[in-house]
């Protein structure tokens, strides 16, 4: 959906829902389509997620904002939260559809196998692939890309270097 579209549609139905006193605007974020912000009754969305979403994706982004705005900061995702946001017209999820759009990290982390995951940060410590060990096990460590180059260890950071050759001096 166009950017000013999505600010025209998100001010009409704050302001259907009785938040129209409350200010929407775009933000930088890559991975959370929306936030709310209680203390500067404000409303940010992402703008790169939302220039990927279709119109009843934005709408959804939208309301889930709208009902945190109407509920207040203490209910989160809650029952009280969840009720309103179905009450004007949202799903009550948590998290935006598995099947919206999404902004890749730059930074991609492959494991032995051949899984991947990608980060949107330079990983700070060295991490092994959750699908093939449900805890850390070095056998399946992450090696990591940016930008699709491979990345060293030390070019990752000194921190990760050191944790790294501590990994590997005691593996047990």
């Amino acid at each position: 959906m166009n950017l000013p579209e999505v600010l025209l549609l998100a001010r009409r139905l704050m302001a259907e829902h009785g938040v129209g006193d409350w200010s929407v605007s775009l933000d930088r974020a890559r991975r959370r389509a929306g936030q709310t912000d209680h203390s500067r009754r404000r409303i940010t969305l992402s703008r790169q997620l939302m220039a990927m979403y279709d119109e009843s994706e934005v709408r959804e982004t939208v309301l889930h904002e709208i009902a945190h705005a109407r509920v207040g900061a203490a209910h989160g995702h809650d029952a009280v939260w969840r009720a309103e946001a179905r009450r004007i017209g949202a799903s009550g999820a948590r998290l935006v559809s598995a099947e919206a759009p999404r902004v890749a990290g730059r930074w991609v982390g492959t494991c032995p196998a051949g899984h991947t995951v990608d980060r949107m940060r330079r990983p700070a410590l060295p991490s092994s692939c959750s699908r093939c060990a449900r805890r850390f096990s070095a056998d399946h460590l992450l090696s990591w890309s940016y930008d699709g180059v491979p990345v060293s260890p030390q070019e990752i950071g000194a921190g990760y270097a050191r944790a790294l050759a501590r990994l590997e001096a005691d593996p047990g």
